[in-house]
């Protein structure tokens, strides 16, 4: 059989992703793989470099997704599938290009953790994101932004003769242009996938690789890696190293033997081959390998405590099997980036597909057995020459120009390409894809001037890369320039500036509560609490008044930002002016799940603790609960010493004993 590609539509249990929370993202990020200064004093001098090496302060310019629910509905998903005799891969283009299957057919064997339903969560850098299957994670530490959203995707000519599926983007954290090739030889057991990420800029950038691989996890599921230490982060933001695969009297190699989730990074050794494989208690399972430029190698385990059990059964549907991540990256750790100098590229190549080893050796006491067994089956399987000599096929082809045309991603990379007049075979961004949240930009590249609104709606997307910031300085300076403008700057680092720019604009603003909203959040960044719940509460009865319908637009903005200016107004115990913008929410919005716990902290607040108690008893969802975050049980600990109910504790690490 040779190989096939075709659309196709997967039908499952959906939630909207919903709209964009059109708030810039101004505040640092609440990322949980960080470290404190002094935990880097102990690492080895590269991977502290690494890891210091231009983090990100906010999002900026992309934008959170926060608008989605728990309510889910039978939806029809856009998907591509690439076949042969042996394999079936089904991507999802319009999620992050995700492999949603990778379904061996000589066994009727699923290789990876399928979910059976799209719930997004808030563990993306910018909000939602879902679980399972393949993804590919490029920008900064943590998940994409592009999580789910849509790749542009097209076939290209295979290095066999066959066609190959072709991914591709512009990545907007880091402005950086990126490539996914999915090739699947006609007699191969084993897909390959071509990567590669090109700087079009003259300045270095930081660059971020993890491949995520999510594989079913039984109580005999186990991880192996050619390592015999690794780096273990346990979400009290703290790296040390420790041996593999015993630490602390247990085996972590088995997902389920470790209460709490953790992540272990392992020290692959330089002259290794690069391999990750899960295995079942017959010794059969996935095994990811690549050429050697992808060095990191990283299991991530829920554990079996209730924080991640619970966690495990948010993601998905009850009944449904738990799942753990084997990952692949470009550095030891996710929180490292590597500099990429302008003008050049990393690319690489990595291979998916069965492994089935001998199940005594792969679960025996003898771990440099274990790791011997799955590479000399690996090697009978696909040989560390064949999986180089497949980059080397691939190579000359990554610049081969897409033929037909099977997704569209965004515009933005068009908008890039049009500014720069960059060069980049194989990935071409359109000017057709170029939209609606593009067009200001496109015309103040055009003519100088940034335009304005046709209508009244909150203000459209910023941007904020130098060559922007250089145009709306030289732009006539009408508000809503200076608001995109101190946008820019704020995210340059010229808080000052930045906030200069937005009171010029608000002296003369028509729509002035994005302005203030700006100003508010500077004002809490530079300790003035007092004055930012001011602030916000003035914001958000210049937004009521504006406000013109109860469509996406105008909802997304008054909950957003009714939520920030709650939340300010009780810093400062203003709690009377806090309900009186909880009471000018709309009711669909005030049962929320999130708007359900805030109603508990005013009413906390309030002194009414009873009220508060019988909201977590008629229970509540907070549908973008932040990974990591422990609100439920702070908000819980403040009305009661009970413990925390199972239906709210998502709770990710050990629990320090409570005050007296």
């Amino acid at each position: 059989m040779a190989t096939t590609v075709r659309r196709t539509v997967l039908t499952l249990p959906a939630a909207p992703v919903g709209p964009a929370n059109p708030l810039p993202a101004l505040r640092p990020l609440d990322e949980m793989h960080s470290l404190d200064e002094r935990a880097k004093e102990e690492l080895p001098r590269e991977m502290a470099r690494q890891i210091g090496y231009e983090p990100l302060r906010t999002l900026l310019p992309v934008r959170v997704l926060d608008g989605y629910g728990r309510e889910r509905t039978q939806t029809d998903l856009d998907a591509i599938v690439i076949e042969n005799e042996r394999l079936r891969a089904t991507v999802l283009p319009g999620l992050g290009g995700r492999i949603h299957s990778l379904h061996h057919k000589p066994t009727g064997r699923e290789l990876l953790y399928r979910n059976p339903v799209f719930q997004p969560a808030d563990f993306a850098l910018n909000g939602a994101w879902f679980s399972g299957g393949i993804e590919w994670n490029i920008g900064a530490t943590g998940h994409t932004t592009l999580s789910c959203a849509p790749l542009h995707a097209a076939l290209v000519p295979a290095p066999d003769g066959g066609r190959m599926v072709r991914l591709w983007e512009w990545e907007r954290l880091r402005d950086l242009p990126f490539q996914v090739d999915l090739w699947l030889p006609a007699d191969s057991e084993f897909l390959h996938v071509g990567v590669r990420i090109r700087n079009p800029h003259e300045r270095p950038a930081p660059v971020y690789w993890w491949s995520n691989i999510a594989v079913e996890e039984h109580g005999t599921t186990r991880v192996l890696a050619p390592a015999d230490e690794a780096w273990h982060f346990g979400y009290e933001r703290s790296l040390r190293r420790v041996p593999v695969p015993e630490f602390e009297g247990e085996d972590r190699t088995y997902p389920l033997r470790s209460e709490y989730p953790a992540d272990y990074f392992y020290e692959v050794p330089a002259e290794a081959r690069k391999w990750i494989a899960s295995l079942d208690a017959a010794g059969k399972g996935l095994v990811q390998t690549s050429t050697d430029v992808l060095r990191g190698r990283k299991l991530f385990l829920w554990g079996s405590g209730r924080g991640g059990r619970r966690w495990q059964r948010w993601l998905t549907e009850p009944g449904s099997t738990g799942y753990a991540e084997i990952q692949a990256g470009l550095a030891r750790t996710q929180l490292e980036h590597l500099r990429l100098d302008g003008g050049e590229e990393f690319s690489w190549l990595e291979s998916y597909g069965p492994l089935d080893a001998d199940p005594e050796t792969v679960h025996g006491e003898d771990w440099g057995a274990a790791r011997a067994e799955v590479e000399t089956r690996l090697s009978e399987a696909l040989p560390r020459a064949a999986v180089d000599a497949a980059y080397e096929a691939w190579r000359p082809y990554a610049d081969t120009e897409p033929t037909d045309w099977l997704a569209t991603g965004s515009g933005w990379g068009a908008l890039e390409v049009l500014r720069e007049r960059h060069k980049l075979p194989g990935t071409p961004f359109a000017a057709s894809t170029l939209g609606e949240e593009q067009a200001p930009w496109q015309e103040l590249l055009m003519t100088g001037v940034f335009p304005a609104p046709r209508r009244v709606a909150p203000p459209g997307p910023s941007l904020v890369a130098q060559h922007w910031r250089d145009m709306l300085e030289t732009a006539p300076a009408d508000p809503l320039t200076e608001y995109h403008l101190g946008i820019a700057q704020w995210q340059a680092g010229d808080l000052a500036q930045a906030v200069r720019s937005w009171e010029r604009g608000l002296e003369l603003a028509p729509s002035r509560w994005p302005l203030l909203r700006c100003l508010a959040v500077a004002d809490q960044e530079g300790g003035n609490a007092v004055r930012a719940a001011e602030r916000y509460a003035e914001a958000f009865d210049d937004l009521c008044e504006e406000r013109r319908d109860d469509g996406e637009s105008w909802t997304a903005a008054t909950a957003a930002l009714g939520r920030e200016a709650i939340a300010a107004l009780l810093a400062v115990r203003r709690t009377v002016e806090a309900r009186a913008v909880w009471s000018r929410l709309r009711p669909a919005v005030q049962q929320r799940g999130r708007f359900r716990l805030i109603d508990a902290q005013l009413l906390i607040a309030e002194g009414r603790t009873d009220e508060a108690r019988a909201v977590f008893e008629a229970g509540f969802e907070v549908a973008d609960l932040r990974e990591g975050t422990e609100i439920l049980d702070e908000v819980w600990s403040a009305l009661t010493d009970e413990p925390l109910p199972d239906a709210y504790d998502y709770r990710m690490r050990p629990q320090r004993p409570r005050a007296s």
